[in-house]
């Protein structure tokens, strides 16, 4: 049995810890009603640019976004959190692209990995899988404008003309303790790449909209334009949305993890409080045992 001394600092070296995993627990909360909101606002936002989109395009309509290539190389992004201590989530998301059909079936040497976030970047340097490009510290307050920061050079892979598709695996999150990761598709625009943005929610109720005819709409300064300025528009908040819904798993997971810690120290607290007072009776008793002893022997 370990000493007195020794375990009454553990109980108190566990009840510090407890206070941080708690604050942790707190602040993870706090940020996660945040990007709730957030990624709540900017999926609306996403689809309701989506369904415009849908609304105008045709068959005839030719843009650089919807060329259907048969030839190049594919580009995963891959979202991750910048620190750990957040559960399983970036396993999962690491687990979702390794085992994805996308990745799977396409050739080595046509893969291109873009990785957002330290966690993705470490992923891919631990398992020797080269990065194209790769970018971290992402501000939590990100804004539009300094989305385009990132999405330039990964719209530049595109307009080059080297790349056929473009895929993003990121966490979809449904509630503070459910998130599931997906890989979902970013380039080229379809109906079918439209309704699979839409859908993502496989038990939720499937959203379909049915194009409008512009007989009423006047397009300033023309359609082409329009339709040029909104494909850049939902691109940019397709990636903003894949993002503040990485921030909102992130804080779920690490605020369920820091509540697991917290009651995990509480547990041992509790076991420790009664190992010391066992020891402490157990040499309360022996003292006895020797003072009785003492004056048995004088008598």
């Amino acid at each position: 049995m370990a000493s007195l001394l020794e375990t009454k600092t553990k109980i108190k070296a566990t009840k510090q810890t407890r206070k941080i995993t708690k604050a942790m627990q707190l602040v993870s909360a706090s940020k996660m009603k945040v990007f709730q909101k957030k990624a709540v606002a900017s999926r609306g936002y996403a689809w309701d640019l989506l369904g415009v989109l849908q609304g105008q395009l045709s068959d005839e309509h030719k843009s650089v976004y919807m060329e259907e290539r048969k030839s190049g190389k594919t580009v995963f992004v891959l979202y991750s959190s910048e620190k750990g201590l957040c559960g399983a989530l970036n396993t999962k998301l690491t687990k979702k692209l390794l085992q994805s059909p996308e990745w799977t079936n396409t050739p080595e040497a046509d893969r291109l990995l873009v990785t957002i976030g330290r966690k993705a970047e470490a992923f891919a340097d631990y398992n020797e899988i080269p990065v194209e490009q790769r970018y971290k510290g992402l501000k939590e307050n990100m804004k539009p404008f300094d989305a385009l920061e990132f999405i330039k050079p990964i719209l530049d892979l595109w307009t080059e003309g080297g790349v056929k598709q473009i895929y993003m695996i990121a966490p979809h999150y449904k509630s503070a303790i459910v998130f599931y990761p997906v890989v979902k598709t970013f380039l080229p625009f379809s109906f079918d790449m439209i309704s699979e943005h839409l859908n993502v929610d496989d038990g939720a109720e499937q959203k379909e909209i049915i194009p409008e005819t512009n007989s009423y709409m006047y397009f300033e300064p023309d359609k082409e334009h329009v339709i040029a300025t909104l494909f850049e528009q939902i691109i940019q908040s397709l990636f903003l949305q894949a993002f503040f819904e990485l921030k909102a798993a992130e804080y779920s997971s690490r605020m369920m993890a820091m509540q697991n810690a917290t009651d995990n120290a509480s547990e041992m607290i509790d076991k420790l409080t009664l190992l010391y007072n066992k020891g402490r009776q157990a040499k309360v008793t022996q003292e006895l045992s020797e003072i009785s002893g003492a004056m048995a022997s004088m008598e």
